[in-house]
């Protein structure tokens, strides 16, 4: 509706995955030089995951733009299916003849093999695309796994990438896919944007979209980013919102009240006082309508049009309880903390505390992907509508919600409000490892390299070396490394206090998790 009125020849802000508005970001460059990597590799697996709407399906499409000549690709985009059903949209992709009306998970992987063998003989590369993998059961996982089997003396003949969610490689760390995790030859977790990249996004977009005018002025940047977290699907729905307001507004750019009208829109906090954009424009276009064509529907005839916000399933916003002074907020937060431990707050510097039960505090400043692989219960510093900061205690993380212990009541709340209400600031405990030295580097051996060697092989379902001699050999730096790489952190081998800290906390089975264990069904 408002691109003739911006000058704009397409819409910036569509949330489809076309490649031409891909912002190439360092990740994003980083991410999609995986891709390729996986795709001129010798088969096995690439996995590839990011948050919802971070950006792996874009990266992945411009990737099939640089696909060499002599690759073969096969794209599947809804993986929730049986195992039989996968293997015949993988002979449907690739065009592979198989007897019609077939079931048999034997006759589909003799007929993909055959093709396999054929492809390899006229000199093609096989790639087959997953996304959204982290739909995969773990049967289907196994199968794949069983493709990439088919090899030569020099390479394998099948090169499987998969894209997903978090979960999905903190689904591939199970002990029963730990064949299928060690034929990973490549991983990326794509990051949200950073604060400057958000402004440079979102001029790129417009540039693509025929305009380098400034819409959204750069004092707006800062609190684009808070509100979408770095997200690039957010910042889109948001942008797409902000630039109908102005529209409906009359005004040549992006002004903050719209900009914060088109966020309570989008995370359904709808303002008591403020009609909403869409309301505007229909009225709007109701009232023009009834100018412009009077002896159709005369103005007496026209009705009020009215839009009824939809109702939001979880709250929006966190607030501080009412009955309760805020200076209680950051004893209540740690009490929380401490009681998902096992232990009561004594009322100190909870770090002391903490060092006394053999745990140690990380207080730092992070983002939700961070804690995410942390997976610890953290106490954060938010701010409420009217700037009052307070301490909430996080206690649970999923796709789409949080859950905080905030003064004595637990609240659920919306992944986006974390955006505008929290600054990053977090507090979280971990369990010290039995460990000397603070790094651990390629060649040592001795106690904290069997404590590593038993991290590891915990993390990756193996048996672990015995005895105190073990060495942190190249079996164990490529473990490493591998790790590093699904943490997102740099794979530079060398366990250090970060890399430490999140062995410690993968293995630890006795510590809380922030995020929900899968339910297992019973046989």
């Amino acid at each position: 509706m408002y691109q003739s009125y911006f000058g704009l020849t397409d819409a910036p802000f569509s949330i489809a995955p076309d490649p031409r508005y891909l912002y190439m970001s360092q990740r994003h460059q980083e991410a999609l030089a995986h891709l390729l990597y996986g795709v001129n590799g010798g088969g096995g697996f690439v996995l590839l995951t990011g948050e919802v709407g971070a950006g792996k399906t874009t990266v992945c499409r411009c990737l099939l733009e640089q696909i060499p000549e002599c690759c073969d690709v096969a794209y599947i985009f809804n993986p929730r299916q049986t195992v039989a059903e996968l293997l015949s949209s993988i002979c449907a992709e690739f065009g592979i003849d198989c007897p019609a009306g077939n079931t048999s998970v034997k006759v589909f992987v003799d007929c993909i093999n055959a093709y396999l063998l054929d492809a390899h003989a006229r000199g093609r590369h096989t790639v087959l695309i997953i996304d959204e993998a982290q739909n995969l059961s773990a049967d289907v996982l196994e199968q794949m796994r069983l493709l990439t089997n088919l090899e030569t003396n020099q390479r394998k003949l099948l090169q499987i990438i998969l894209l997903g969610q978090p979960e999905l490689a903190v689904m591939l760390a199970r002990p029963e896919l730990s064949q299928l995790a060690q034929r990973i030859i490549a991983r990326y977790h794509l990051g949200p944007l950073t604060r400057q990249e958000v402004a440079a996004y979102v001029q790129h977009r417009l540039g693509v979209a025929g305009t380098q005018r400034r819409l959204f002025p750069a004092a707006l940047m800062g609190r684009l980013y808070r509100l979408s977290g770095g997200i690039p699907r957010i910042i889109n729905v948001l942008c797409d919102r902000a630039l109908l307001g102005a529209y409906v507004q009359g005004n040549d750019r992006v002004d903050r009240a719209t900009l914060m009208q088109a966020a309570r829109e989008v995370f359904h906090k709808q303002a008591s006082r403020t009609r909403p954009l869409l309301a505007v424009l229909l009225a709007s276009t109701v009232f023009a309508a009834a100018q412009y064509l009077p002896a159709i529907r005369p103005p007496a005839q026209v009705k009020p049009v009215i839009a009824r916000p939809v109702a939001a399933v979880i709250p929006a916003t966190l607030e501080w309880p009412g009955a309760e002074p805020v200076a209680n907020s950051e004893a209540r937060a740690y009490a929380a903390l401490f009681r998902a431990w096992g232990a009561d707050y004594q009322g100190h510097d909870p770090c002391l505390q903490a060092e006394a039960m053999g745990l140690r505090c990380r207080v730092t400043r992070g983002g939700l992907d961070e804690l995410r692989q942390l997976n610890r219960p953290a106490v954060l510093i938010m701010q409420d509508g009217l700037g009052q900061k307070f301490s909430a205690t996080l206690t649970r993380l999923d796709d789409q919600s949080a859950t905080f212990t905030i003064g004595t009541e637990n609240r659920v709340v919306a992944l986006g409000a974390l955006a505008e209400q929290w600054s990053g600031d977090y507090t979280l405990l971990w369990r010290v490892p039995p460990v000397a030295s603070r790094k651990i580097q390629p060649g040592e051996r001795g106690p904290d390299v069997v404590w590593l060697s038993h991290q590891l092989a915990q993390i990756y379902g193996k048996a672990a070396e015995q005895g105190q001699n073990t060495v942190f050999d190249e079996s164990m730096v490529r473990q490493v490394k591998q790790f590093q790489l699904m943490q997102g952190l740099a794979p530079d081998g060398t366990v250090g206090s970060q890399t430490m800290m999140r062995l410690s906390a993968a293995a630890d089975l006795t510590a809380p998790k922030l995020l929900r264990e899968p339910v297992k069904k019973g046989k």
